[in-house]
């Protein structure tokens, strides 16, 4: 079923962010995010790719300047239930089972609870037999799974996604990472990746946004120019690899300007 708005374009505008202790996260960054697509943050660890995600999210405001979803502040997206988000803390309610916590999201989201539509998410990302289950009758990589399917149920036209698969085994990963985009491309989704994964970010995105070390400013902006819908094993093909290694070097020149070791990634 198609999201009931059109999927939003994300404008960001001389987007600043410095807390009350003083540190500075994030710096005068310019972006526009096309609707209907995905675009993966990448830079250094703790660079404020995360800050930003939770500024578009609504979650954080900026010290400076504008971000706009669809020509509206975040707060009145998050209001709507006009996005969704899935952190790498999974943050369920653990008094809920699976199918509790994604019932429960539909119903703040004011959408219909179809038992079908829940029954097939909760088998898209491999947790069969566990939709009764509660997150402590689960391992750190189920309940990533199951926040990710409580993300995905409620047709969100911008998906926020913090590292969405970094609690699950390599296997696991690489089936959703295969999975996953299916359903956003198919409505439409807008959908914005915080990853540390380069290889992932190609894989996974039409675009990949190079942070610099904190505070973040963009650094590089990469168009990834590979077929949709992705083939399996798209991301060990020639043409990828060779875009990890742009974007690597991309890293590595934004890191060096800052005197930031590649280690740090």
């Amino acid at each position: 079923m198609p999201p009931e708005t059109p999927p939003p374009e994300i404008d960001c505008s001389g987007v600043s962010k410095r807390f009350d202790g003083g540190t500075e996260a994030v710096r005068d960054v310019d972006l526009t995010i096309a609707a209907g697509q995905t675009t993966a943050l990448v830079g250094p660890s703790g660079c404020g790719k995360s800050t930003l995600l939770r500024m578009v999210a609504g979650l954080e405001d900026p010290s400076a300047g504008t971000i706009e979803i669809a020509g509206a502040p975040p707060s009145e997206t998050l209001q709507q239930a006009g996005l969704s988000i899935a952190f790498q803390d999974p943050s369920l309610l653990p008094w809920r089972s699976v199918r509790g916590n994604i019932e429960l999201a539909l119903s703040l989201a004011r959408r219909p609870v179809s038992d079908s539509e829940i029954n097939q998410l909760i088998a898209l990302v491999g947790l069969n037999g566990f939709a009764d289950a509660r997150p402590a009758e689960l391992s750190g990589g189920m309940r990533q799974r199951a926040a990710i399917a409580r993300a995905l149920a409620t047709q969100p036209g911008l998906l926020l996604l913090d590292e969405p698969f970094g609690a699950v085994d390599e296997l696991t990963r690489r089936q959703l990472a295969q999975d996953l985009p299916r359903i956003w491309e198919a409505r439409g989704t807008t959908t914005l990746l915080v990853t540390h994964s380069v290889s992932e970010a190609v894989a996974l995105s039409d675009r990949v946004i190079v942070l610099t070390p904190r505070p973040a400013r963009v650094a590089a902006d990469i168009v990834i120019d590979l077929p949709r819908p992705r083939p399996e094993g798209i991301g060990r093909s020639d043409d990828a690899l060779e875009l990890v290694e742009r974007v690597f070097a991309e890293l590595t020149e934004a890191m060096a300007a800052e005197d930031t070791p590649l280690a740090a990634q």
